[in-house]
């Protein structure tokens, strides 16, 4: 049965799914020690995995990495984050990248929280 995304979102996440389980197929060992690295890396710590989450959103959206912008903004609301909370991450990371990092801001991260909230309703 193939799955039917309702979401330019979801499309995202599902497409980036299908393509690590592609990837992890041509290098298992490496996918493995790369998710094993990261899992510890959002590991509940001295900051908290929603501390982790928005930092690491933060670094998305510097980077301009549109996946990861997806998946962190996802990881913020799943760990709880405020919209409010999400877009002050933005501001400080927009000290930063400036211009770029305002735009996928005031767009790509409020689309993800818009069309996430929806889905969970």
């Amino acid at each position: 049965m193939e799955y039917q995304s309702t979401t330019s979102i979801e499309a995202t996440l599902l497409k980036y799914k299908t393509q690590m389980g592609m990837f992890s197929e041509m290098m298992p060992e490496f996918v493995r020690k790369f998710h094993s690295f990261t899992e510890e890396c959002f590991k509940e710590g001295a900051l908290s995995q929603k501390e982790k989450q928005l930092i690491a959103l933060g670094i998305s959206l510097h980077a301009q990495d549109e996946y990861c912008i997806i998946y962190h903004t996802k990881g913020c609301l799943d760990q709880g984050c405020t919209q409010q909370e999400i877009l002050e991450a933005v501001g400080v990371t927009a000290a930063f990248g400036g211009g770029a990092t305002m735009s996928q801001g005031a767009t790509l991260v409020q689309e993800c929280i818009h069309e996430l909230n929806h889905m969970k309703q």
